[in-house]
């Protein structure tokens, strides 16, 4: 049997390595986080930093820095900006999830400016030389990367018309890097179906990522196309990955840093009016939703690509 990977939405070469060995995650050993920011003030202008490190020195970007451990998430975003800024701010949504593995995961957040007075160039230490708010196009400035424009134009996007509802991390605790998935299969007649674990209670598939050296720099993709590979025929062809929410708790189980990530997954039909594929293993069985509210939740956040996009 064998499952494909995922490349710009797309599935794309065999799999079909074994498991891999997972173990607690921790920031510095086995995982790095990266916390970003984008915010706005009441003209309009956005946020940026220029750099002091000496390799991008002079050049602009927007406030972001490594998570300690042992650091919340959202504590973690508000600290960079403060220290590349001087400002106080209010995360107000997660914008997009970019990741690598666990060996980079980037959580780049919209917030709001709640108080601080703006670094200057006399403030100038390790951290960042000067902040400015920037009215202009900031691709016209020196920037350390393009890697923000795509974000700055989702950041633009949504405040204009949320795709989809503000999406913060929650405080429960997780000693791995895990995902659990919301797989979902519908047809062109509206009937929609919800893949299922069927060890002990009826439960959303819970897969994690390695911790091996190859899978630390592996992608999200890689326990997903294992999951594929082990319950549902060849070539499923899933759509990509969306984020829905996530859990986290600073010093976790044994002081572990693990996060875990709901995701939205769909299987296509193969046919008009056709019904899920049959899965391979009784571990899993498709479960049909009938209860309209919960229907309609999951169509919604189908049709209108409404989850926080993750960019592997």
């Amino acid at each position: 049997m064998r499952c494909w990977v995922a490349a710009a939405g797309t599935w794309g070469h065999a799999l079909r390595a074994p498991p891999p060995p997972t173990g607690p995650i921790r920031l510095g050993r086995n995982a790095c986080y990266v916390v970003l920011a984008v915010l706005f003030n009441e003209e309009d202008r956005v946020l940026l930093v220029q750099e002091a490190k000496p390799e991008c020195r002079g050049k602009w970007y927007l406030p972001a820095g490594r998570m300690e451990p042992g650091e919340n998430i959202v504590a973690a975003m508000r600290r960079e900006v403060k220290e590349e800024t001087g400002l106080e701010c209010e995360a107000l949504t997660l914008l997009a999830l970019e990741e690598r593995g666990p060996a980079w995961i980037r959580f780049a957040f919209l917030a709001r400016p709640t108080g601080g007075t703006l670094k200057t160039l006399e403030e100038a230490d390790a951290e960042s030389l000067q902040a400015a708010w920037w009215a202009g196009d900031p691709s016209a400035l020196p920037l350390r990367a393009l890697d923000i424009l795509p974000l700055l134009d989702l950041a633009a996007r949504y405040r204009r018309s949320p795709p989809h509802p503000p999406t913060l991390p929650r405080e429960l605790p997780c000693a791995l890097l895990c995902l659990r998935l919301l797989v979902a299969f519908t047809n062109d007649t509206g009937n929609l179906w919800v893949l299922l674990g069927t060890d002990g209670t009826p439960h959303l598939p819970v897969v994690a990522c390695g911790t091996s050296p190859a899978e630390v720099r592996g992608g999200f993709r890689l326990p997903v196309l294992r999951l594929l590979r082990d319950c549902l025929p060849p070539d499923p062809c899933p759509g990509p990955l969306g984020l829905l929410g996530l859990q986290h708790r600073a010093g976790g189980p044994g002081g572990a840093d693990g996060v875990c990530f709901n995701m939205l997954l769909s299987i296509p039909p193969s046919s008009p009016g056709a019904a899920p594929p049959e899965p391979c293993s009784p571990a899993f069985r498709w479960w049909r939703v009938e209860e309209e509210s919960l229907r309609g939740r999951i169509l919604q956040r189908l049709c209108a690509a409404a989850t926080v996009p993750v960019r592997s």
